[in-house]
């Protein structure tokens, strides 16, 4: 498919991107709530208009090709007569996307703008109707299924981002499929039958839906037929509560909609009477909530991916019912999810622009007239257009009017472009648009890191587009021209490590010059009398040619006038060329103009959409190129008129953040589209406010804002700018006094995100948190918050009715906080408690005492100051008269740390309290068990009954270490069942079962005697805070769980942690990946120490190596980090540059004295300096920095190192530490960098000189703020993301990934598209359609899966290395061999500069370089990669391993295709004994291997012969033909296949009956269950599947560490 009509399709997409960025400032950029209503403003007054009050929304529809009408066609008209008949049936077919588009301006409607906005339907609230709508709002005319054409194709790429365990707790579950950040790897290895799907898959099997624990989510019984229907059909989940005039299909709980296929209604709809659901199957329904299914709940049909079946089922149970929350909040739809199917329709219409040819273009009736405008200035050939009018019939239409609500719209109908008078504000924006399309290839935002652009590389890579590879194919196939070799520095054992090919040169940047300048006149404003005459403002061009011009922008549009540099003349030149659009007056006088202009848009078109959409958070590149500077109008406006020193207090510039983002969260979310709604203003209103927060912090501290409090001394001082309030992280006032002062004052800010990120997720309706972003930068932390209206007017006294200001000493509670902050005490574990104020009376608090609640002026209820939201962690807060736990103790624990607001990580209270509730269930089934075998053994029924139980009972214990439990799953139903009726407090329960689950309860210190309950009391331990002698015994029970949590952290997760390296389920590659792993597993960074001790004890330590050098390399750069911060708290920003190159040669350089460049004396007047004193934040001398010397600071390092994390690091210099762990200087300068912000040139530098200095203060570019922001989350779309991995675990490959299409659009509502969470989307829908034989679309999804991770988590970040893997193996399923080499290559270059060649992940990428460059008949250099290869899997694997066993196959192959056969049976050999003794003589691996051993030896052997002949007979020799082979593409691509994980197996005749069998019996069992015998087939089905063997081969994934 061409590229232009990819872009094309992509075109909205970007411009709607990129023009509200390029507006103004990034502040007037969308404000959600204009204050007053605006008149209509002209046509194009797109950029600056209030994105939500313009109600595109920012993401706009992308419109499917013409390939698509046809099918399109046929469902609108069925669709208009269903419009028509709307009424009786009450159900709304034609949806209006615009609802669900207004932003939160449409539910705003009090500060509406004056154009009527679409609202969301009034009656959306129950019916399904809605969301069927609304759902197709959604994405209009997305396509849930393979798209085929390049319209479709593009329709996902709306903005995209990375689900891994999203927030730690999604652990196992999320990591199964591959996805975790850590592991990105192949871990989703799907295997699926080479069979149409379809017919095997008739009717699906029931899928455990991860988002409803417990209550199955049944998959609609399509016939085979229907598998896809319509390429719309879009498939969405509905909360059980809105089920209504839908056809409710009772055989299997889903809604169908007739709408999806009106030629079959019956096929589509088996039970299409139901209308209306029999109020008898709702009462069952509720029925079935509340008795959820036994424990496995995956059927054990499911092989789970991590093997960990029953545990992960646990895990989704735990999180349903553990604090009792079986209730789901009316806003979860997690459970029952059902599906619904939508269809949509689009048309075309004529387009007829002056000066061009009129051109079709396909649009759906769901889109704003706003949206074609936004075409218009994408498209090549109407790009220079920005005031103009659509007019239909010489009607103007409105902008925010939805296609189908324009009369006579219609197929065919003819737009024509009007152009319009300009306004100030149009030519504005006109010409800022001119820039941007000057500026579209230039990658210098990217570098200096503004307006959310970044950095990617790929296309150097691909040469261009993939999509385009019909071009390139045949020369994939002719072996000749592929030239293999490899730059030096990438070949195994080679040790330098390049810099510069980290950001090769693009060729597009040296961007075609089109004008020399561009640039305001310094003849604006117009005078009074010119404006009279309509000039606007003045313009002034040098053109390529050197033509200096100067140009009117008037109402008409731009012409020449007579001024010059010195001279005002606003007469018009001769000939004066009046043009409406800058462009082509420009192209009238500059020939170079008009050439370059052209070739530049031909080349922006082609790009791919995701190489220039905006991200959602600005992205900082570590390494830039030397850029020459250069005049940019735009740039050097914005500098002076909105973001520095005027403070940005010019009325109507500013936005009310908090209104903006309390008023989003307050929302409607009762069904999805209003969630979708909600989730997409939340994550716009917290991106532009994190962005804004991040200018204004760095402005505070660069000194361009005045402070609130002048007169104070400088650490003291607060800020506000635009509307938003800074502080510095200094212990101001001695607040944090008995908490560590400065140290506690600057951890504060980030524990109190983390709480405000906490709350923020349990998202209670009518508590709200502050927008709350923290900024490091310079060496000074910033914390920007959103102002809480009228707390400025009064005193924090007054206003605080919850909570402490003075940490415990004055206390107050306050009913309304108290019930808010109950419904949040089940998810975050907090109890509720009593504390003692200063005059001995009892108050009662549901948070910690410093959590201070405030009502503002607004009205709503506020909570700040959260950092204490999680339990201390005593491991590091030595409490007088308190014993640990031996665990801690031997551990050396508790150890002083240098502040006292150590808490334990969320992760670590959910792993905690999951471990518990397993503890609780086994002690519980333990005694039930006993209870039972006694009662048994009293009767006479003794023999098979306690012999079973017993049974059970004996195969959990050893398991219990584990925390996995595989027997004894009655014993649980049981204790389940027990705990339910228990907490419905019936009075059925006999006294000795109750007994059981008090002492289970008991033992495992639950807070409630009835039932699982475990809550931390945040404040024990708090210094300062009295609890009542009432509650002594309780505060007591509080302190055990304390003590036993953190014994928890040392001896279950760092070793749990360990464990997982070793098993290679984790596998970090950097330093951000490693903190990663331990924050998934709740283990704080101040660990880092302890988990280094104790990988170098693991007996498997070899193994462990990378985590080790990792470990060590993230211990040096943080401590570097800590000593960076203060150093660079006494500089001044004139020596900030000398200063860093300082810091950095000490740090790394091998030069021994590195000195100082101090700023030029005559620079530094003796009269300035006394006054700048006061201005620098720190105390220190200004050049204090000076005198550091690299033996004193590796000294601090050390002694950091060692007081920080406890740890004895053994080295003096940056030398003696690269050789003692083996570390790689250029990746401990990529970790210092990242963590500090650094910005150094593209260069490369020699470390070990020892002649000079390896820095220079040219060397350092920049330094960028580090910034911590809450990440709002799509919730919705992550459901159905984790069931279409559920799906696919279980081999429903088609139906997982309708549901991760599904999952994809969505994301894309809420996120636009880019984000991680889509990355991982992508990622995951490239290895379906790979699995499922649709190369080209892997390779398409891939592609946009690595663009996406380039841009939003970095061009060197180990995802991105993983995506580029993927990438190259889908490019060689294509055959474009060298493009698969190119990116492997990179991969491989990428990865030695982050981390080194010793890493397990390296082996599998040299297999795969070795396999590709074996397929091209490079031979020699195959066996340099896979020699390593198979070198690093002995040593990380162990030389008994599978994976060894492949890589000494796979080098024999190479072997023999040289013919060198000797060497050949030897690596086969050692496979041979390897399959032997792990698999057994009968395997068919150890039988595949000694066949080919056999083969070997006769090649040998004939070899051996005509060698021998020749000898004999010299040159008459007859020689038998010997058989060379050269690989074969399809072998090669299995073996890849194979290391890769990704297994197919070929199904017999046999196991499809099976298959059908087994799913039909699944069915029925199903239905049984719904029926009223509920108990017993519980019962029955946990037995039959206990008994019944694992599914047949279609569903069997296979990890890839089994591979």
């Amino acid at each position: 498919m061409g590229n232009s009509l990819f872009a094309n399709c992509c075109r909205q997409v970007t411009d709607l991107l990129f023009q509200p960025r390029s507006s103004g400032s990034p502040d007037e950029r969308s404000p959600l709530l204009p204050k007053s209503p605006k008149s209509p403003p002209s046509c194009a007054a797109l950029p600056e208009m209030p994105e939500a009050a313009c109600c595109a929304g920012q993401y706009p529809d992308i419109i499917p090709s013409e390939a698509v009408t046809g099918s399109l066609q046929k469902g609108a008209e069925y669709i208009q007569d269903l419009s028509e008949t709307k009424d009786e049936e009450g159900m709304v077919t034609v949806f209006d996307k615009s609802g669900l588009r207004a932003g939160a301006a449409g539910l705003l409607q009090r500060t509406e703008a004056s154009r009527a906005v679409p609202v969301l339907p009034a009656d959306l609230g129950d019916s399904l109707v809605g969301l069927g709508d609304h759902a197709q709002s959604l994405e209009a005319c997305q396509s849930p299924v393979k798209p085929e054409d390049s319209g479709l194709a593009h329709r996902s790429c709306r903005r995209e981002e990375h689900v891994a365990a999203a927030d730690g707790t999604a652990g196992p579950g999320a990591r199964s499929a591959g996805q975790g950040h850590g592991q990105g790897r192949v871990a989703m290895c799907l295997d699926t039958a080479l069979v149409p799907l379809d017919s095997v898959l008739k009717c699906r099997a029931p899928a455990p839906s991860p988002g409803s624990p417990g209550t199955p989510s049944f998959a609609l019984p399509s016939s085979a037929g229907l598998a896809l229907p319509a390429p719309s059909a879009v498939v969405l989940p509905v909360p059980p509560g809105e089920v209504s005039p839908k056809a409710q299909d009772t055989s299997t709980g889903f809604v169908t909609e007739p709408t999806a296929c009106p030629s079959r209604r019956s096929s589509c709809d088996p039970d299409s009477q139901a209308q209306v659901l029999p109020s008898k199957q709702q009462q069952q329904k509720k029925k079935r909530k509340k008795k959820k299914l036994p424990f496995p709940e995956h059927p054990s049909g499911v092989a789970l991916m991590n093997g960990s079946g029953p545990h992960d089922s646990l895990k989704g149970e735990k999180d349903a019912k553990q604090n009792g929350h079986e209730e789901a909040e009316p806003g979860e739809d997690g459970n029952d999810q059902e599906v619904i199917v939508i269809q949509d329709t689009g048309f075309t219409v004529k387009i007829c622009a002056p000066g061009i040819e009129p051109f079709s273009l396909q649009v759906s009736p769901q889109e704003m007239v706003q949206e074609i405008h936004q075409v218009l200035m994408d498209r090549e050939d109407t790009c220079h257009r920005t005031c103009f009018s659509l007019q239909l019939d010489g009607n103007v239409l409105d902008n925010f009017a939805e296609l189908k609500t324009i009369e006579g719209l219609q197929e065919g109908s003819l737009l024509k472009v009007v152009e319009e008078p300009y306004t100030v504000r149009e030519a504005r924006i006109h010409v800022r648009h001119i820039r941007d399309l000057l500026k579209s290839l230039d990658p210098s935002d990217a570098f200096n890191g503004v307006d959310c652009n970044s950095l990617s590389f790929l296309s150097v890579f691909t040469e261009g587009d993939l999509g385009d590879s019909g071009k390139r194919k045949k020369k994939g196939t002719e072996m000749e021209q592929i030239d293999c070799t490899p730059p030096e520095h990438i070949l195994p054992g080679s040790k330098e490590r390049p810099l510069c090919a980290l950001q090769p040169q693009n060729r597009d940047w040296k961007p075609l010059q089109c004008l020399k300048v561009l640039t305001m006149s310094g003849w604006n404003p117009p005078p009074g009398n010119r404006k009279m005459h309509g000039d606007l403002m003045y313009l002034y061009v040098i053109t390529v040619e050197d033509r200096h011009v100067s140009i009117t922008a008037s109402t008409r549009g731009f012409y020449l006038n007579q001024s010059t540099a010195y001279n005002f003349n606003p007469k018009p030149a001769n000939p004066s060329f009046l043009s409406h659009s800058l462009v082509e007056l420009l192209n009238q006088i500059s020939p170079t103009f008009k050439k370059n202009f052209s070739a530049l848009q031909k080349k922006r078109v082609q790009r791919h959409p995701f190489e220039r959409i905006a991200t959602p958070f600005q992205v900082y590149s570590w390494t830039a190129p030397q850029a020459e500077h250069a005049m940019d109008c735009v740039r050097a406006e914005d500098a002076y008129t909105s973001r520095l020193g005027y403070e940005e207090h010019i009325p109507g510039q500013t936005r009310d953040w908090n209104e903006e983002l309390q008023t989003t969260r307050e929302l409607p979310r009762k069904n999805l589209p209003e969630r979708l709604l909600r989730e997409r203003a939340i994550f716009k209103v917290h991106s532009d406010f994190t962005a804004a927060a991040t200018r204004g912090a760095m402005a505070v501290i660069d000194g361009n804002v005045m402070a609130i409090n002048p007169s104070e001394e400088t650490k003291m001082q607060m800020f506000i700018w635009n509307n938003i309030f800074f502080s510095l992280g200094f212990d101001v006032r001695d607040h944090y006094k008995d908490f560590g002062g400065d140290v506690a004052a600057y951890v504060a800010p980030t524990n109190d995100l983390n709480g405000v990120r906490t709350y923020n997720a349990v998202d209670v309706e009518g508590l709200y948190t502050l927008g709350t972003v923290v900024v490091d930068y310079r060496g000074y932390r910033v914390t920007a918050q959103s102002i809480i209206p009228g707390i400025l007017e009064r005193e924090q006294e007054q206003s605080v009715i919850y909570g402490s200001i003075d940490f415990g000493k004055t206390v107050v509670s306050h009913p309304k906080y108290l019930e808010l902050l109950e419904k949040t005490s089940r998810p975050l574990k907090i109890q509720k408690h009593k504390v003692l104020n200063d005059k001995n009376e009892e108050v009662e608090l549901c948070s910690s005492v410093e959590c201070k609640g405030i009502i503002g002026n607004d009205g709503r209820h506020y909570i700040l100051d959260l950092l204490r939201t999680f339990p201390p962690d005593l491991n590091f807060l030595p409490v007088e008269g308190e014993e640990m736990p031996e665990e801690c103790k031997k551990m050396g624990f508790p150890k002083q740390h240098r502040h006292k607001l150590c808490c334990l990580r969320q992760e670590l209270v959910d792993a905690f309290v999951e471990h518990r509730y397993l503890l609780f269930m086994k002690l519980a089934a333990l005694q039930l068990m006993q209870q039972k075998a006694n009662k048994q053994e009293s009767s006479a029924a003794l023999e098979n009954g306690a012999s079973a139980e017993n049974g059970a009972a004996d195969g959990e214990r050893p398991e219990s270490e584990d925390g996995k439990l595989e027997d004894g799953v009655t014993g649980l139903d049981q204790v389940k069942e027990l705990a339910e009726t228990m907490a419905s407090d019936d009075g059925a329960v006999d006294p000795k079962s109750r007994e059981v689950i008090r002492n289970a309860c008991k033992a495992v210190g639950s807070i409630s005697d009835t039932s699982f309950d475990i809550r931390f009391n945040p404040d024990i331990f708090s210094p300062g805070v009295h609890f009542p002698e009432s509650s002594k015994e309780e505060v007591q029970d509080q302190k055990q769980l304390l003590k036993d949590a953190a014994a928890f952290l040392l001896s279950c997760q760092i070793p749990g942690l360990v464990k997982d390296c070793l098993d290679h389920t984790v596998l970090p590659m950097d330093g951000a990946t490693l903190a990663e792993a331990m924050h998934q597993r709740g283990i704080n960074m101040r660990y880092l120490g302890k988990v280094i001790n104790f990988i170098s004890k693991t007996p498997g330590r070899a193994q462990l190596d990378h985590i080790f050098k990792i470990g060590i390399s993230e211990l040096i750069t943080r401590s570097a980090k800590h000593i960076f911060k203060t150093y660079l708290q006494g500089v001044e920003l004139s020596g900030l540059s000398a200063a860093i190159s300082h810091f950095l040669n000490c740090f790394l350089s091998s030069f021994p004295n590195p000195i100082a460049h101090l700023p030029a004396d005559e620079l530094v007047s003796k009269k300035k300096n006394k006054k700048r004193k006061n201005r620098n934040l720190g105390n220190a001398d200004n050049t204090a920095w000076a005198s550091m010397t690299p033996q004193e600071l590796w000294k601090n390092i050390c002694s950091e190192a060692k007081n920080y994390f406890d740890f004895s690091l053994e080295c003096e210099n940056a030398d003696q530490a690269a050789e003692m762990y083996n570390l790689q200087k250029i990746t401990l300068l990529r970790e210092i960098s990242l963590k500090t912000g650094v910005q150094i040139l593209l260069k490369e530098y020699n470390f070990d000189n020892r002649h000079k200095p390896t820095f220079t203060e040219e060397d350092i570019l920049n330094i960028f703020p580090v910034v911590k922001h809450v990440n709002p989350k799509a919730s919705d779309a992550f459901h159905f993301f984790q069931s279409g991995q559920a799906k696919v675990q279980q081999g429903f490959l088609k139906e997982g990934c309708e549901l991760i299409n599904e999952a994809l659009n969505l994301f894309n509502n809420v996120y636009g598209a880019m984000h991680v969470e889509i990355c991982a989307c992508l990622r995951l829908l490239a290895r379906l359609n790979y699995i499922m034989g649709d190369y080209s679309e892997a390779l398409s999804n891939q592609q946009k899966a690595v663009l996406m991770s380039e841009r939003v988590l970095g061009i060197e970040h180990p995802n991105t290395i993983q995506e580029y893997m993927h990438l190259a193996l889908y490019c060689f399923a294509n055959s474009q061999l060298s493009t698969a080499l190119n990116l492997l290559y990179r991969a491989r270059y990428l990865m030695l500069l982050v981390f080194g060649e010793d890493h397990p992940e390296m082996a599998l990428l040299d297999n795969n370089i070795g396999l590709v460059l074996h397929g091209v008949m490079e031979y020699d250099l195959s066996l340099r990669f896979l020699e390593n290869a198979l070198a690093i899997s002995s040593k990380y694997h162990g030389s008994k391993s599978l994976k060894v066993a492949l890589s000494h196959h796979l080098v024999a192959r190479v072997y023999e295709s040289k013919a060198e056969f000797r060497s050949a049976l030897q690596h086969e050999k050692e496979g041979y004994t390897i399959y032997k003794n792990q698999l057994g003589e009968h395997h068919e691996k150890t039988k595949e291997s000694s066949e080919y051993l056999k083969y070997l030896t006769q090649q040998a052997v004939a070899l051996q012969r005509t060698m021998n002949e020749i000898y004999k007979n010299g040159s008459n020799a007859n020689i038998m033909p010997l058989k060379f082979t050269a690989p074969s593409m399809a072998s090669v691509l299995e073996q890849l296949n194979i290391i890769n994980g990704i297994l197919f197996i070929p199904l017999s005749q046999k196991d499809l009956e099976n298959l059908k069998a087994e799913v039909q019996r699944r069915q029925q069992l199903q239905e049984s269950m719904k029926s009223g015998e509920q108990l017993e087939a519980e019962d029955k089905a946990v037995e039959e599947k206990e008994a019944e063997p694992s599914m047949p081969s279609a569903a069997i994934p296979l990890t890839q560490s089994s591979a």
